[in-house]
């Protein structure tokens, strides 16, 4: 599958054009990440933004698993979006293959592809509203 194929598969991208997608990819890289790797730490700075091409990952927070994460997911906007530190610790159960973008292009491609910026605040609102409705 071709690096624009991949990007077209996130749920993120869904409905990017192909120019959109070729932003994104010009400004992120792909990894592979080993099953037990972690790939943020809770209270750490954040410095790019992950998204899961492959694999899958646990999501903890206080030491408490809180969700699972896989292909189509992605992590790390939030301490992007407001500099504050990573709200979770994510560490792979299996082998990852995943898309990075650094908080540098990460503003860049938001600049260049606004409508990329509108469905990370609708995907934001719905995790928000999630975490609402489990509150009460």
């Amino acid at each position: 599958m071709s690096p624009l194929e991949m990007l077209g598969e996130i749920p993120l991208f869904r409905g990017c054009s192909k120019d959109e997608l070729k932003h994104v990819d010009r400004a992120a890289t792909q990894a592979d990440y080993d099953a037990g790797q972690v790939l943020c730490t809770e209270g750490a700075v954040g410095r790019e933004l992950i998204m899961i091409i492959e694999g899958e990952a646990e999501v903890d927070r206080g030491g408490k698993t809180v969700a699972k994460v896989g292909p189509g997911d992605f992590i790390g906007e939030m301490s992007l979006l407001d500099g504050g530190p990573r709200s979770a610790t994510v560490t792979t159960t299996s082998p990852v293959r995943a898309l990075v973008l650094p908080t540098r292009e990460f503003w860049q491609v938001l600049d260049e592809v606004p409508a990329l910026a509108h469905r990370l605040l609708r995907t934001l609102a719905e995790r928000l509203r999630a975490m609402d409705e489990r509150a009460f």
